[in-house]
């Protein structure tokens, strides 16, 4: 808001940021008084005037400019821009433009050469009236990759690859001499070569052969290989992990605090192979608690730019499949110097609280250490405790789960979101096939250990900020929501009868967890939980410290996995070095690991999904022909998806394949709506369908509706 907006109320305010929302939505449409009056769905004396005199405000601006007696229209500040292209699985493009604030759309004639992804320059054309910006793109300024997966189909004289990846709307055509031996139907990894003038399709060669598609193993490499991860660590990397010293020198252990007779244990998932992270327990002599967090001092051995560092930071991150663990560092480091095994000792970097019963922190110590694990707890052994059928610590871990407890209720009434979103997991036999779904269950011992960690990573910020002068670190940042993304969250609750209130941060977490409460065994939450969450903005990486909107937090970093996060990492070294009174760091180059975390972060994500859906897919194979209930968890353009309520599993309801009507998508009603009979379905609604094929290229599912 500028300057000029001061006078305004607030109400008029509103006012002044929905007429300069239509100017920018229709950056080539004219628009005088009167039509943005009737755009605002009021015509009242009290309107008008106001609707003229924001017009005469943006005008000075040099926001909108009268084109013509009365009639004005919105001047982008570039009519050619630079952005990175979204695809559609029609061949259709957005891109997104800061200075419109809104997607360009691109049709598919007017992509040229692009990959979705590409950082591409985009020409805004003339505005058709009534249509939504569109552009087409006229030069790639740098590829977002060059490599692929997909399945060949091989022809005499050559051979086409189909992408894994649907957003890759093209086929890429492979010369005869460029095919390595890849047989029909293998899957493939190619890297793009050309893309030549009227041509139809780009070229490519084929770079490795992963094995015939469909099989367990060729498809968890492909996802892979998709998103541009590799089990291999280069050479130097495997060779430093090796060097890594299997003592700890006395000069070292002088150096650190030492832990070793302080109770320490560890709490991690049946199957863990790496335990980064442990909590030690004692009582003191004037009634308070000392807390240990001991998180593996992976810095110590992962120095700045070794072979080891520069594997770490181009992964980002480690990647967990539905049935593997890609990790960051070498089996080396990750599943022995730098996991926190029981009985041996091992260096940490920890923050040791002193705390009373009422889970207050009176002091804290944030240092070096060398620890001695006295046990290894699962977290269904932790849990046992908790509950009273196990006496080991029988003491430790209650009390420790009850400040957990405190310090998750003080979270919550400083407005932290409780997310509580379903989680499932695939039961494999020996040849990775799906024999069943399982829905993770978080008890009281995964939530304790997360409140420990949450407090240190919250503490670590908050000491560099306040103690350290802001000095530099990757925050872990989660911005506040943006209203447009909330509209149709607010309008889903709505309809199951919740009130989300948008008013401020404070009310809207407020609200939410409400929600989250009331329909934590209700049917609505598989749709309501996955939906709020996705109304939100997506956190990320930066060394600009803003803040974390669903913790709560002003302060938040990221300290407690080293092993298998970079950032993580880099607050290790970093902070060591402030510890130490050397405050240099190179801010540009900070910045650009945070971005490069942030991004890998997403693809790993990803892939993740990816691996899940193809489980989700060979799952369902087997129930072709039966029939389910299901709840429709998203609508669109091209039909329903729908969730099965039996395994919690996705498919979808392709729109020309609803019979007894032609359905039309509305996009402000999110719904599909019948021509001629006016019947609808929206989010939510509970149908019952039947499987109609399965697709594991395609990693789809097709339903179809009964009793429509």
């Amino acid at each position: 808001m500028t300057k000029k907006t001061k006078g305004l109320s607030t109400a008029d305010k509103k006012i002044y940021q929905s007429i300069l929302s239509i100017f920018r939505n229709e950056p080539r449409s004219l628009f005088n008084y009167k039509q943005i009056a009737h755009r605002l769905k009021s015509n009242t004396p009290e309107l008008r005037q106001t609707v003229e005199r924001v017009i005469r405000i943006l005008e000075r601006e040099e926001l909108i400019e009268q084109q013509q007696r009365g009639k004005f229209r919105y001047v982008p500040e570039f009519s050619i821009f630079t952005g990175i292209v979204q695809m559609t699985q029609r061949g259709i493009a957005f891109v997104y433009n800061e200075e419109l604030d809104l997607d360009i759309r691109i049709s598919p004639s007017l992509t040229g050469t692009a990959f979705n992804g590409d950082l591409v320059t985009v020409e805004l054309l003339d505005q058709t009236k009534g249509r939504k910006a569109e552009g087409r793109i006229i030069e790639i300024v740098e590829r977002d990759r060059h490599r692929f997966v997909g399945t060949l189909e091989k022809f005499k004289k050559f051979a086409y690859v189909i992408p894994d990846n649907n957003k890759i709307h093209v086929d890429f055509y492979i010369p005869q001499g460029k095919l390595k031996d890849a047989r029909n139907g293998d899957k493939v990894v190619i890297e793009f070569t050309s893309w030549p003038t009227n041509f139809k399709q780009p070229h490519g060669k084929v770079i490795e052969v992963l094995g015939p598609a469909g099989e367990h193993e060729t498809e968890m490499h492909a996802i892979i290989s998709e998103f541009g991860f590799t089990t291999e660590f280069t050479p130097r990397a495997v060779k430093e992990s090796l060097q890594c010293p299997d003592i700890i020198s006395k000069e070292e252990i002088a150096l650190r605090r030492d832990m070793r007779d302080t109770l320490t244990f560890t709490i991690d998932p049946v199957d863990a192979k790496d335990f980064d992270d442990a909590l030690s327990f004692r009582k003191l002599d004037n009634g308070l608690m000392e807390i240990g967090v001991h998180i593996a001092d992976v810095s110590h051995y992962v120095t700045r730019n070794s072979a080891l560092d520069m594997d770490a930071y181009d992964r980002g991150t480690s990647v967990y499949l539905v049935d593997r663990t890609i990790p960051m560092l070498p089996e080396r480091l990750s599943n022995d110097l730098c996991s926190l095994k029981p009985n041996v000792d091992r260096l940490a970097f920890s923050v040791i609280f002193k705390m009373n019963e009422k889970a207050e922190v009176s002091d804290y110590e944030i240092c070096k250490t060398i620890i001695h694990s006295d046990r290894r707890f699962s977290y269904e052994e932790a849990q046992e405790v908790i509950e009273g059928h196990s006496e080991e610590l029988g003491e430790v871990i209650p009390a420790l789960n009850r400040l957990a407890h405190i310090l998750r209720e003080r979270r919550f009434k400083e407005g932290a979101i409780g997310f509580e979103s379903d989680e499932f997991r695939f039961e494999l036999d020996e040849q990775g096939k799906p024999l069943r779904v399982m829905r993770k269950i978080r008890k009281d011992a995964h939530k304790m250990i997360e409140e420990f960690m949450l407090l240190a990573n919250r503490t670590v910020a908050r000491h560099v900020f306040k103690k350290m002068n802001n000095a530099p670190i990757p925050h872990r940042v989660h911005e506040s929501p943006v209203p447009e993304k909330l509209e149709l969250f607010v309008a889903m609750a709505k309809k199951f009868g919740y009130h989300i209130d948008t008013s401020s941060d404070l009310r809207l977490s407020q609200s939410i967890n409400k929600m989250v409460e009331e329909t934590e065994d209700r049917i609505e939450s598989s749709i309501l939980h996955p939906l709020a969450i996705r109304s939100m903005e997506k956190a990320f990486y930066t060394s600009q410290k803003t803040g974390h909107f669903g913790l709560a937090f002003d302060f938040y970093t990221h300290f407690t996995s080293p092993i298998r996060r970079y950032p993580d990492l880099l607050v290790h070294r970093l902070l060591y070095r402030y510890l130490q009174g050397d405050m240099s760091v190179d801010r540009a180059w900070l910045e650009k690991a945070c971005h490069q975390s942030s991004r890998q972060e997403e693809k790993a994500a990803k892939a993740e999904r990816a691996s899940v859906k193809y489980k989700q897919t060979e799952y369902l194979s087997q129930f072709v022909g039966d029939q389910f209930e299901g709840i429709v968890s998203g609508v669109t353009e091209w039909g329903l998806y729908v969730e099965l309520k039996a395994n919690h599993c996705e498919g979808m309801v392709r729109i020309k394949d609803i019979q007894g009507d032609y359905y039309e998508y509305y996009e402000k009603e999110i719904a599909l709506v019948g021509r001629r009979t006016g019947n609808r379905y929206t989010i939510g609604d509970e149908v019952d369908v039947r499987i109609k094929k399965t697709n594991l290229h395609k990693r789809t599912v097709d339903l179809e509706l009964l009793n429509v």
